[in-house]
């Protein structure tokens, strides 16, 4: 989990021992079908030669100029593409849990900022267009905390706010605190 190498490259060793040509073959192969969509280069991949979703994927994207899977480095470089509310909002989010939970380090995993605790991933979140998705890395400790998300919109490991949320710092406490807990 997030300790995988984002490199597309990293792939090609076992493409290589796998389907039984060298790099250089593969890279032909894909400059031979460059004029496809993704998804028929994809396909092309898996049913020309038996490719796995991994590798042909892996192939397509880093023959198509992405070479790593990982988007941002950091929280800066996740809130760029996002409006000054959203930005501001995240930013309070994180503070807030940092402020109460100094232990906890700020990540970028699976392209989303990330809250971990040694090994463990305690707390995630991701914007979307009208609202934010708050991710505790505990779905029983939502299940338990149920009636304190009265008014919120959950679903089975999430819950979601508006972007103009007043945060409910109470209620983040408490949510944190417990994922922490639940390690123990």
């Amino acid at each position: 989990m997030g300790t995988k190498n984002p490199e597309r490259s990293a792939h090609f060793s076992a493409i290589e021992k796998k389907y039984g040509e060298k790099m250089s073959y593969w890279h032909r192969v894909m400059k031979d079908i460059k004029e496809l969509k993704y998804a028929e280069q994809i396909a092309y991949l898996k049913e020309n030669y038996g490719f796995s979703q991994t590798h042909a994927n892996a192939l397509v994207l880093y023959s198509r100029g992405s070479t790593t899977s990982k988007r941002f480095s950091t929280l800066d470089d996740y809130l760029k593409p996002h409006d000054k509310e959203k930005q501001a909002k995240v930013r309070e989010i994180f503070q807030f849990i940092q402020k109460q939970f100094p232990k906890l380090e700020l990540v970028i995993a699976w392209n989303q900022p990330m809250l971990k605790l040694d090994n463990s991933y305690i707390f995630g979140l991701s914007i979307a267009k009208n609202h934010l998705t708050l991710a505790p890395f505990n779905a029983e400790v939502l299940k338990a905390m149920k009636a304190d998300f009265k008014g919120y919109e959950m679903n089975k490991k999430t819950f979601k706010v508006p972007t103009d949320w007043q945060v409910d710092k109470v209620l983040l406490k408490k949510l944190i605190k417990n994922c922490i807990d639940s390690l123990k």
